[in-house]
């Protein structure tokens, strides 16, 4: 007797764990992703029938469907079982699509279920608790699959035959080639410029020896670009030889920094990139076997929750795990009174979601270190510590500023330190810079001897620096992401596959570990910009995001929010 309930997942990997939690009442099959696409031709999308489309199976999904349409027969029950966001929610839309137009639903029962990790415990409450499909999250699917093939379908040609040799053009990898090739721009136009910075040697009466920075001359408030040459920097460093210098004011403050909130999509890639140098691509594979399970002492093992979010939020579950295994590793000192609640500010579908975490924060990285390769477990360990950390103490930094002079303000200058009171969350986890300013970074972390008012001091060398400006940094995988996601284009779970695109249609290449555009690449942005300047513009793309997650909510009507963009867009072909 064949199981009368049948669950569909998207990929075999999860099968198996479900099929194990599920018993054998229940037979698991898997779409291996998307089992339909849009009809690679033009025509596809038909925005004068109210923008009806076209589908095809791919190649590969032939056999899948014929298998999910075997085990149908069989079925009472069909259990959709898609991840948990917008693309999975279209996977289950299309496959009740294909087994409804081959009339095969008729007297069943028909199901979804979405869950955020892959835990008994999170599957059986899914099971418990089964819906029906989001319409407005696979209408917003609808208006983005619409959108992009409306864009790729009409602009390409146009650049086949304007500018021979490029591939295509798409409606968010424009605007991100635009940002990399803008940036060359201004590394290119970029005129360096000479300054010099006054650091001196200084010795209290004890002997303790500290450094300070000048800050003003001839009663001026220097800023970084004052000092333009070389004369008027020795000039400057006779004037401090010359004075009898006393500590003249002495500034202290406590700082409480915060732990920085769980992970989300975009954080993880930008974290992964800078830590342990992986692309977003490889940071986004890593965290699907993660998310699906690997085998811990023969049994298959959820090990975080889905990866693929932009919420910021905690289940209290996992809050209580947290705070649990924070008091065993570390003790009640670096327990917050009460946990810590991070409220989300994304207004989108994949709202809904968790942060990226631990399933079991019991399950420390030296734990599972040996069933996993060394990336996984890095990328693990990074999950695991962000996590812990966003529910640990607050860290406290003593922070000290001195301004030295002779008493009148000819010249002063200023020593700053800083000493931590006590780590809090810093002593597991913190967060690296991308691109630190040259100069800048050091001196919040410098040390200082006690330092008194009207104590006097030895002047012991008073060093000349020069300088030149840099111009701003290529993008990295890194900047990339936060650049987009600040300027709200495209979404957390697509910048993966946008910066792999640039790099196959040779628009880009990744020169140590940055971004420099092709001279096709930057052809392409140049005649983009001047004839579909609009199509290319932040704000533009920005506000269509938006438009889509309005549809994602239910509060704007999919075809009317394309025919108002096609209106124009055809116009402008």
């Amino acid at each position: 007797m064949s199981a009368k309930n049948l669950v569909i997942v998207e990929s075999p990997a999860k099968s198996k764990t479900i099929n194990k939690y599920l018993g054998n009442d229940y037979t698991v099959l898997a779409s291996f992703g998307h089992v339909r696409d849009l009809l690679a031709k033009d025509g596809a999308v038909r925005p004068d029938e109210n923008f009806a489309m076209t589908w095809e199976l791919s190649d590969r999904a032939a056999k899948t469907v014929k298998d999910i349409t075997a085990a149908v027969k069989a079925a009472d029950t069909i259990y959709l079982c898609t991840d948990p966001d917008r693309e999975g929610e279209a996977i289950s839309w299309h496959i009740q699509q294909i087994l409804d137009e081959k009339n095969l639903l008729k007297n069943k029962t028909v199901h979804r279920v979405t869950f955020n990790e892959i835990t008994k415990n999170a599957i059986k409450i899914a099971f418990d608790k089964p819906r029906q499909l989001d319409m407005p999250l696979v209408n917003a699917y609808l208006a983005r699959r619409a959108l992009d093939f409306l864009v790729g379908f009409n602009l390409s040609p146009v650049l086949w035959r304007k500018l021979p040799g490029s591939k295509s053009a798409g409606r968010v990898q424009s605007v991100a080639l635009r940002l990399i090739c803008e940036r060359e721009a201004e590394i290119e136009a970029f005129n360096s410029q000479e300054y010099w910075s006054i650091h001196a040697r200084m010795q209290t009466p004890e002997g303790a020896t500290f450094m300070a920075r000048l800050t003003y001359l001839a009663g001026n408030k220097l800023d970084k670009m004052d000092i333009t040459n070389q004369e008027t920097a020795e000039a400057a460093v006779k004037r401090i030889l010359n004075k009898s210098l006393a500590v003249h004011k002495v500034e202290k403050k406590q700082v409480r920094r915060n732990p920085f909130p769980p992970f989300i999509t975009s954080s993880l890639q930008m974290e992964a990139s800078r830590k342990l140098r992986l692309s977003a691509s490889q940071t986004m594979r890593l965290a699907q076997q993660l998310y699906e399970g690997v085998d811990i002492g023969g049994e298959t093992v959820g090990l975080i929750t889905y990866m693929r979010t932009d919420g910021i939020t905690l289940s209290g579950d996992a809050i209580t795990q947290c705070r649990e295994q924070i008091g065993k590793d570390f003790g009640p000192k670096y327990l917050p009174d009460t946990p810590r609640i991070y409220k989300s500010k994304a207004k989108n579908a994949q709202e809904a979601h968790e942060a990226i975490r631990p399933t079991d924060l019991s399950r420390r990285p030296q734990d599972v270190a040996r069933y996993l390769d060394d990336k996984q477990a890095a990328l693990y360990e990074l999950i695991w510590k962000r996590t812990l950390a966003c529910q640990m103490e607050n860290a406290i930094l003593d922070q000290v500023s001195a301004d030295l002079s002779d008493g009148t303000d000819d010249v002063i200058l200023r020593a700053t330190g800083s000493t931590i009171a006590f780590d809090g969350f810093l002593t597991l986890y913190r967060e690296d810079e991308d691109d630190p300013v040259e100069g800048e970074q050091n001196e919040d972390n410098r040390r200082l001897p006690p330092l008194e008012e009207g104590m006097s001091l030895r002047t012991q060398e008073v060093t000349p620096e020069q300088h030149f400006t840099q111009p701003p940094p290529r993008y990295s995988e890194a900047t990339l992401v936060k650049s987009l996601e600040e300027k709200g284009i495209g979404r957390p779970s697509t910048y993966a596959s946008i910066m792999q695109v640039l790099q196959d249609r040779d628009y880009v290449i990744l020169d140590k570990r940055r971004f420099v555009p092709e001279d096709r690449g930057r052809l392409v942005t140049t005649f983009l910009k001047r004839y579909f300047e609009k199509y290319v513009d932040y704000d533009f793309t920005a506000n269509l995001e938006d438009e889509l997650d309005a549809i994602s909510l239910g509060q704007v009507v999919w075809q009317d929010a394309l025919k108002q963009f096609w209106t124009g867009f055809k116009a402008a072909v």
